[in-house]
């Protein structure tokens, strides 16, 4: 008899159980930023949100898995390793040779330079899963849809550990960044984003030392 398939879904109970590692603090300006070391620190939360993925991206079919510079790399390997596909790096540019650059892109920080994929790691018609930690405006993601659509592949869907719902499409009044929009002006609107945990959730104030200094650094 076959095990029966978990559906996850965002902000579902195991999410819940896994928002707690997620801790936000001002960092770079930002109220509440999230970091992934959180749960780096607990194996087993870790490896949850591996099998997670593995679960929903071995029903859904993929023939690779991009990670994008640079917790891409820590998050989309162990995904890959388990679901038996190739690891593509999604780099910064200027870090590999015979690699092609998408266009420069806007961020929730500041703008950025295209990123870059070696030509040869997609092929025509390869179903490429994205994967990175957080998704906000969308900048990145489109930086790493455009790569895999120039050398003729196909982005079955953009995964993230989080996803900040209020940069999906947020009133002109607010003035955040809208994802929508910037995915409709790329062309890019059918790909689909599917993140894990959102913001509606991610309530765990970080205990901070009296001495600490949001000393970020744009990166």
């Amino acid at each position: 008899m076959s095990a029966t398939k978990k559906t996850y879904e965002q902000d579902g109970d195991e999410a819940r159980q896994i928002a707690q590692y997620l801790p936000y603090f001002p960092f770079k300006g930002i109220p509440r930023f999230y970091d992934i070391g959180g749960f780096l620190e607990k194996p087993e939360v870790f490896q949850q949100i591996v099998d997670i993925f593995v679960e929903r991206y071995n029903e859904i079919g993929i023939d690779s898995v991009a990670g994008l510079d640079a917790r891409g790399f820590i998050l989309g390997p162990p995904i890959a390793l388990a679901l038996k596909k190739p690891f593509i790096m999604m780099r910064k540019q200027g870090k590999m040779p015979n690699a092609i650059s998408s266009d420069a892109y806007d961020t929730e920080y500041g703008k950025r330079t295209g990123l870059t994929v070696q030509k040869d790691k997609v092929k025509k018609g390869d179903r490429v899963l994205i994967i990175d930690d957080l998704v906000a405006t969308g900048g990145t993601l489109s930086s790493a849809i455009n790569l895999v659509h120039m050398l003729g592949g196909e982005v079955v869907e953009c995964a993230c550990v989080v996803e900040l719902k209020m940069f999906i499409d947020p009133s002109e009044e607010s003035g955040l960044p809208s994802r929508t929009k910037l995915f409709k002006s790329s062309n890019i609107n059918h790909v689909p984003v599917w993140g894990l945990i959102s913001e509606d959730v991610l309530t765990n104030e970080a205990t901070l030392p009296e001495d600490y200094v949001d000393d970020g650094e744009e990166h």
